[in-house]
């Protein structure tokens, strides 16, 4: 089976690709003018031109493929508005149509919790969309233009991960949770709140494994949505407390009430957005995220695509801290 992956060089993608080849599969790369194809050419992979933002460069991408697995995405929680629609809604839709058109018979797409946003209690697929982000209505908006193209004949399938870590993560939620605790910086010091509301990960491997379930299992997932992401939800002291004891220091123990702390970092993101350096850690709207819970349930990827995730958080940030390190990110 010929399966288009988009997204190919980027995070899940570098560990989705080999474990395609792995199952037998012919990965297909989507990749932009600009990417590193290094390691896709390393492997052997055919690599093809693509742009989200250009759907005419869209149809020779789908030709000739059984399968898409749609993970290229603009992913920002603080950018434009405008590539949002552009690159995650239109540009999603376009691929889809263009693959439609072509004959592939499964588009699954990599959507995120941050679909559903926070949410007390726990949440599941059939919880209320309540994205905090532009990037998660970006994502909910997607799915809904994805299950209206599909029609009555089930071909889409929606994986949506929570925050993804793992070796050859930088420059998202995990990579800056860890960094901060190694900066020694104030955000190392101090919890936001009573540091009980809770949030939820998954290593990149249980991700790729959620893939390759929706993909080996189509009369179950198509025309499905499914979560993909540890068993369990974790407090943010409980995060905090396992990122400390990684690395050799002590956990952040003083606790800061939530204005104090958008008073602290208020400096620091006009500093950053004069400067145009973008960290998630250091925006005051940050600081409302992490007062509110984002935990969610596995069960039904569980029972319909026998979805068994092997990481826990401690065992996966071992793995991926000893990466930052060998690579020098640490």
């Amino acid at each position: 089976m010929r399966v288009l992956v988009t997204g190919a060089s980027g995070f899940i993608g570098s560990h989705l690709i080999p474990a395609l080849i792995d199952r037998g599969y012919t990965p297909v790369a989507m990749v932009r003018h600009s990417s590193d194809t290094s390691k896709l050419d390393t492997l052997g992979v055919e690599t093809r031109i693509g742009d989200l933002s250009d759907p005419d460069s869209l149809r020779s991408v789908v030709t000739g493929i059984d399968a898409v697995v749609h993970l290229a995405a603009y992913y920002r929680f603080y950018g434009e508005k405008e590539q949002y629609t552009k690159i995650n809604v239109e540009g999603t839709l376009a691929l889809a149509e263009a693959a439609k058109e072509a004959g592939a018979n499964h588009f699954i797409y990599c959507s995120s919790t941050e679909a559903i946003g926070p949410i007390n209690g726990g949440g599941d697929e059939t919880s209320t969309p309540n994205p905090q982000y532009e990037y998660g209505v970006s994502k909910i908006t997607a799915e809904r233009g994805l299950y209206e193209l599909q029609g009555t004949e089930p071909w889409v399938t929606v994986i949506r991960p929570s925050g993804v870590y793992g070796p050859g993560n930088v420059d998202d939620v995990s990579y800056w949770f860890v960094m901060s605790q190694v900066s020694g910086g104030i955000l190392s010091k101090f919890i936001v709140g009573s540091g009980m509301t809770r949030i939820q990960f998954v290593h990149v491997s249980d991700v790729v494994q959620g893939f390759i379930r929706a993909l080996e299992n189509p009369d179950a997932s198509k025309g499905e949505t499914f979560i993909i992401s540890e068993n369990r939800a974790y407090t943010y002291k409980e995060v905090y407390g396992i990122i400390a004891e990684l690395l050799g220091k002590q956990p952040p123990r003083l606790h800061i009430p939530p204005w104090l702390a958008k008073l602290s970092i208020a400096p620091v993101e006009f500093i950053n957005r004069l400067t145009g350096r973008d960290d998630f850690m250091w925006h005051t709207a940050t600081v409302d995220s992490v007062m509110s819970d984002r935990y969610y349930s596995v069960d039904k990827a569980a029972a319909l695509l026998g979805y068994n995730p092997r990481y826990d958080l401690k065992t996966g940030l071992a793995e991926t801290i000893e990466w930052y390190r060998e690579t020098g990110y640490l």
